[in-house]
Formats: C-alpha cells, structure tokens, sequence
C-alpha cells in the first residue's frame, strides 16, 4: 500500500479530531479527498506527512510504519503542494531556484544545483505550461503560476506520492482548468507518482481521480469508486443539504436545490 491508515484517532487537548479512520491507498490509484472546512482534511495530511502521531491506531506510508521509519527521509518521497507552503518561499527568489530548491527539500537555493539540475527544472517548467516563467521573480507570478512552479518543485525529487492540497484556492475559472490540465498530464506521465487531490468542490475531481474519501467531523463518512460515491444521495446527506449532481465531460457538477 502507498497509504494505509488503520483505526486512526487523533486528539488534541478534549477534542477527538480524527475518528477511527480507515484508508488505504493501493499502488497506481489517485484519490480526491473531498470535504469542508474544518472536516479533517488537512489533520489527516499531517498525519501521513508525519507531522502529528496517531492518538489511536497505525500508519504506513511508502511501506514504512510510522515509528520504524526516519521520517526526515521519507518525507523526500512525498511531494505535498499547499497556499502554506506558498506563504514561505522567498518572493525575489528565480522561478528556476524556486523549483530547484524541491531536490533538496529547502526553502530557498543553499545547496549548489548543477546543469543537469537546472535542465530538469526548466524542462518540468515548460511541461506544466509554466516555461515562459523562466527567470522571473516568484512574487511577480499569478497564483495560478505560483501553484504550476510548487508542482514542478515537488517534481523534482520524483516523488512516489504527491498531495495536492486545495490547489486551485484562488484561480479563476480559466485558470483553474488550465491547471487541472496540468494536473492530467503528470497523472499520465510514465512513473507518475500517485496523488491526492484534496478539495471542496467537487467539480475539480477531473476523470484520473476514479477514487474518492469524503471526510466529515473527522471521520470516513464513504470512499470508494468516484462515480458511485459522488451522487446526489450520497451527498445530499453529506453535506446535510439538498443537492444535485450532473456527470459532464466525466466530471460531477453539483447545484444547490434552494427550493
């Protein structure tokens, strides 16, 4: 298993964060973990990063239980894309330096990167749309840019499993699809890592994500096949309100019945 999450509980001073959580992800799948502020989501990627020990229960990540694990180097394997990690890189960095900079598991360029570095870095640029951006400062970027440039800095460590957490925070609708196409493209890439897609809106879960975990109040409300669990039944009652859901283009669209 790439992720196995067995009986996990997490608790914070007197309050049960994650419930008895369940989930495995098997080798060569691609999962959307959909849920709303403040369900759990992003408690959960801690805990498969590493970041926070499981109150209750086991996990394995990459096939290493966590406990027998240096988690300094498995952390090398894990891409994990977020608005936080944003928040931290160095806004007159290079664009280039910026996605260097994921080889080496930094925040900003210390280590001497060689050519073959700086090629790969360009090359993965120009693969997800982002190679007009060579030698531009970060903070001149779009967010959608900025999310481009963290994908290929988590790319350069080829990673075995890659987290995209609420990538598309921010961007238009324009700039939201252009994105998700990027995405698409590493999905099919030879050795594509496996990912997680984690949102709230499931119109971004594109056709590669055929897995889906829905998250409430820190717990595994369903997962399983996308198409089955992403109907207007299942959630309806997930998200305690009456919605409809139409399948377009292999994608959900859901609407809010106000009636």
């Amino acid at each position: 298993m790439v992720v196995d999450v067995k009986n996990v509980s997490w608790r914070r001073d007197d309050r049960l964060l994650l419930k008895q959580i369940d989930w495995q992800i098997a080798e060569g799948e691609h999962w959307a973990l959909l849920g709303l502020n403040g369900s759990g989501k992003t408690t959960l990627l801690n805990m498969i990063n590493g970041y926070i020990w499981a109150t209750e229960g086991k996990v394995s990540v990459l096939g290493h239980e966590f406990g027998s694990v240096d988690l300094r180097e498995l952390r090398k394997s894990i891409g994990w894309v977020s608005s936080s990690l944003q928040e931290r890189l160095y806004m007159t960095d290079r664009t280039q330096n910026i996605v260097v900079s994921g080889k080496f598991a930094t925040i900003g360029l210390y280590d001497q990167p060689d050519a073959g570095d700086m090629e790969r870095a360009v090359a993965l640029m120009e693969r997800l749309g982002a190679g007009h951006l060579v030698d531009r400062q970060y903070q001149t970027c779009s967010q959608g840019e900025k999310q481009k440039l963290l994908i290929a800095r988590a790319l350069m460590a080829d990673p075995k499993l890659l987290i995209l957490d609420e990538p598309c925070n921010g961007l238009d609708v324009f700039s939201r699809e252009q994105f998700l196409a990027g995405v698409k493209q590493i999905i099919e890439a030879p050795n594509a890592p496996n990912l997680i897609y984690v949102t709230h809106h499931i119109e971004e879960i594109i056709p590669a994500f055929t897995r889906t975990l829905l998250i409430r109040s820190g717990e595994v409300y369903r997962s399983g096949d996308t198409r089955e669990v992403l109907t207007s039944e299942t959630l309806s009652e997930f998200f305690h309100a009456p919605v409809e859901v139409e399948w377009r283009y292999g994608r959900a669209w859901m609407k809010v019945n106000s009636e």
